[in-house]
């Protein structure tokens, strides 16, 4: 009786040993093969990444616009003479809509509409009976409509009495230039010569010699 007592407590041993064996082993099976948390999106990274990429895009989008538009003078006979921000593939006819259309006064028969547009560039739109006259900016790299504008032909402008408008259809010579000219006259008096344009601040030489065909003091 008592050989099988002892074989029972041994048999019970072996038991409790194997069970807690395989607890052990379940519950390390348990955690090393339990699937990872998948990752979860917050909807502040939503915000963040949504934000981040918006930002992107639009200064892209922003810098190739910049690099897209030039700057054009328009002067003449249109509704809104100014200077204008325009696309550089767009062409005269975008520009003179831009600017409200033509006056009743325009000659629009001297005018090229499918002309492409350039940077720094200055456009005067004439009236009926005038001619066609060129202008350009003081940069370098300014140039004229192609087959649209030439060289004015006609009377010569009086330095001396005219006016804003009238001084600005000389070659080279802007609203500020203009205005130059009107602030010297008003202050010092008529120009006795053609040089003394020269004491402008802005009118060098070089100025003076494109103008000397288009100016008067008489």
């Amino acid at each position: 009786m008592e050989k099988i007592l002892d074989k029972l407590k041994e048999y019970w041993k072996i038991m409790l040993l194997v069970v807690c064996a395989l607890i052990a082993g379940g519950i390390f099976y348990i955690f090393t093969n339990s699937p990872k948390p998948a990752e979860t999106l917050s909807v502040e990274n939503l915000i963040s990444s949504s934000t981040k990429s918006s930002v992107s895009k639009f200064n892209s989008s922003s810098s190739e616009k910049n690099k897209n538009e030039i700057m054009v003078d328009l002067k003449g006979a249109v509704a809104k003479p100014n200077v204008y921000q325009i696309s550089s593939d767009e062409r005269l006819v975008d520009l003179i809509r831009q600017a409200g259309g033509f006056t009743d006064q325009a000659d629009q028969k001297s005018i090229n509409l499918s002309a492409k547009l350039k940077d720094e560039e200055v456009i005067y739109v004439p009236k009926v009976g005038e001619s066609s006259s060129s202008e350009s900016t003081d940069s370098p790299t300014s140039s004229s409509v192609s087959n649209q504008i030439s060289t004015t032909s006609g009377p010569k402008i009086n330095i001396n009495k005219a006016d804003l408008t009238e001084l600005q259809k000389l070659t080279g010579i802007g609203q500020k230039k203009a205005q130059d000219i009107i602030d010297f006259r008003m202050k010092n008096g008529d120009f006795k010569s053609i040089e003394d344009l020269g004491k402008v601040s802005g009118f060098g030489d070089k100025t003076l010699e494109k103008l000397k065909d288009e100016i008067s003091i008489d």
